[in-house]
């Protein structure tokens, strides 16, 4: 039987690409959008979507909705999902992040549905690892930096909470950098390969402009991380976190460095001091063994594969 997925954040980079494999494996597909949203990244699939504007920091709202669906699955992705921006906006970031979680577990509690409700938490909750604590594991110590990280290790607590005191199937992910087509120019990657894309469309001098090359992250093709989110509300045991990541740590200048290898241009790099953070934490590599065990996933895209994706993305939307 079809199942029904609900996902919010459907217009979003991680959730258009969730909403594609939904589809492909002929599920019924909703989402949730804010109101004026732009559906860019459904484009193509979005008459495949019964799609609902709505604000999930108001409970009634997200209670109309659920009602309406009675989803099997809730992917619940939706959040102020940048660090960098949660200090700008601690205030917002806290109470939008943790609302909106506590309404869609409110609502599916009062309601009595036996939905599945994954919560996409984040890598970020581990926050000051130390060098003898890699790769990290489930059980690593949270010691957020930001407060986008404190907001997501609260998510992640209600979600134990609410499995703990109501038994709901609540199945929490942590996930480590993930990038791929449509992803947000918030985040290095794509800042790279839109540069690259302006220069290469003579709309910006040959010059990429960056910030720390240093340090290391574990990195994901998005593609990889959806269906990985999949396996786990049909395998993982219901409030625990589990780690989604590469397990492969990848330094900031050899990112840059493959996607210029794809460009044929003279491209010169310079650093911003704007772009400049320090960076507390040289090294993040993610250990995915417990979710290797329960699911039997492991990433499948090649990170030269990743990244040259997401570089043809931003030349198409630079030149049209």
């Amino acid at each position: 039987m079809n199942k029904k997925i609900l996902i919010t954040g459907v217009a979003g980079f991680v959730g258009s690409h969730l909403a594609e494999f939904c589809l492909s494996v002929k599920d019924n597909v909703f989402g949730t959008v804010l109101a004026r949203e732009s559906l860019a990244n459904l484009k193509g699939i979005e008459e495949k979507i019964k799609i609902f504007a709505c604000d999930l920091s108001q409970k009634d709202e997200v209670l109309t909705v659920i009602k309406e669906v009675q989803p099997d699955i809730i992917f619940h992705l939706a959040a102020q999902s940048f660090p960098s921006i949660s200090f700008q906006m601690p205030e917002k970031t806290l109470s939008a992040n943790i609302f909106m979680a506590l309404n869609i577990f409110e609502a599916v509690r009062e309601l009595k549905i036996d939905s599945i409700i994954q919560v996409a938490c984040s890598s970020d909750e581990y926050g000051l690892v130390k060098e003898d604590e890699l790769p990290i594991k489930e059980t690593n110590p949270l010691r957020p930096m930001s407060p986008y990280a404190v907001s997501k290790i609260v998510v992640d607590m209600l979600a134990f909470q609410y499995h703990q005191s109501y038994q709901m199937k609540t199945v929490i992910t942590r996930a480590f950098n993930h990038t791929g087509p449509r992803a947000n120019i918030q985040t290095v990657a794509p800042r790279f390969a839109q540069q690259i894309a302006l220069i290469e469309a003579g709309k910006q001098g040959p010059i990429i402009k960056v910030g720390n090359l240093e340090s290391f992250r574990d990195f994901s093709d998005v593609r990889d991380i959806v269906k990985a989110y999949y396996l786990a509300v049909e395998k993982c045991e219901y409030g625990t976190p589990y780690n989604i990541g590469s397990g492969q740590s990848y330094q900031i200048k050899e990112i840059l460095d493959i996607l210029l290898s794809f460009s044929s241009l003279e491209i010169k790099v310079e650093q911003d001091l704007s772009l400049m953070r320090s960076e507390k934490v040289a090294k993040i590599v993610c250990d995915f063994s417990k979710f290797n065990l329960a699911t039997n996933w492991k990433p499948a895209i090649v990170i030269e594969e990743t990244l040259k994706n997401l570089l043809d993305h931003y030349r198409n939307e630079t030149t049209h």
